[in-house]
């Protein structure tokens, strides 16, 4: 894949699952093994960049026309686990909720009706022969969803100031990201749905949370759960990212009503929406 440009795209943020080769069948398991010894692999960026640079052409690409043979690799205990890019499913699939989240004007000046249409029918014939599919990653603009941050604890942090590297993969900073087990992220995700259902109505962190664990019991059981913020971190200043605990304070809230403690749990709400009303305000004015 071939990088379009050096800009930094700072808005999207991703929910990602990385499998280990052994839940794949062959041949894409072979694919995965020698995909994975490469010296260099593309970024989020490369294909967030390639993803808007179809948006400028004439007519507009809404959805690749052929499947990404690109993943994310990460090492999990010496196994090699991959997450596949997955870029045509998840087009289509954000291409269903862009009515709900723009004016039909502007929709229609960015992806004209014709190719939203044409997008449907390829996607509906596509999913007729693959009914089982599901993508690896969920992402999300401008903020990151408090029913991720459930998955993980504040352990499971790695945060890298502007100028540096992380010694494991080479990135370089600003980098925030968490990772951890998927055993784990069921283990809160089950915990803290109890703790909703036992100690205030059901509400929409609830049903999210329905949704996130029914999707991650798609994976392999060694699979591994990341929340990268990825392009979100130029959306906040290095003090702030320094400064950002927010799977601690999600945590820090359900524990607190768990030890029925509302006024414990109202505190480290407000903080989290403090944090991410800020990044909201930057939405607006773009």
């Amino acid at each position: 894949m071939s990088v379009v440009s050096s800009v930094v795209v700072p808005y999207a943020s991703y929910l990602r699952v990385y499998e280990p080769l052994a839940a794949f069948q062959e041949p894409e398991r072979a694919h995965w093994a020698r995909y994975a010894r490469r010296a260099v692999l593309p970024t989020a960026q490369d294909e967030l960049r390639g993803s808007l640079a179809d948006l400028l052409a004439t007519p507009p690409v809404g959805v690749p026309v052929h499947e990404s043979g690109d993943a994310f690799v990460a090492e999990v205990d010496g196994e090699v686990c991959v997450c596949p890019w997955r870029t045509r499913l998840r087009g289509w699939l954000a291409l269903e909720e862009l009515e709900d989240l723009f004016p039909a004007k502007v929709l229609d000046a960015v992806l004209p009706a014709v190719v939203r249409g044409q997008a449907a029918t390829d996607h509906e014939r596509w999913r007729r022969r693959n009914p089982d599919a599901r993508p690896w990653i969920r992402s999300t603009v401008w903020h990151v969803p408090v029913r991720w941050f459930v998955l993980f604890s504040d352990a499971d942090r790695l945060y890298v100031p502007a100028g540096r590297e992380d010694g494991e993969s080479g990135e370089k900073g600003p980098l925030l990201r968490y990772r951890t087990p998927m055993v784990e992220a069921r283990r809160r995700l089950a915990r803290t749905l109890k703790t909703l259902r036992e100690t205030v109505d059901e509400g929409p962190l609830a049903a999210g949370l329905v949704d996130v664990g029914r999707w991650l019991e798609e994976f392999h059981p060694r699979s591994l759960v990341e929340l990268d913020y990825s392009g979100l971190v130029h959306a906040l200043d290095g003090r702030a990212l320094a400064d950002d605990r927010s799977a601690a304070d999600v945590a820090e809230g359900i524990a607190a009503l768990r030890a029925g403690d509302g006024d414990g749990a109202g505190e480290a709400y407000a903080r989290l929406a403090e944090r991410w009303r800020a990044v909201r305000n930057l939405q607006n004015a773009n």
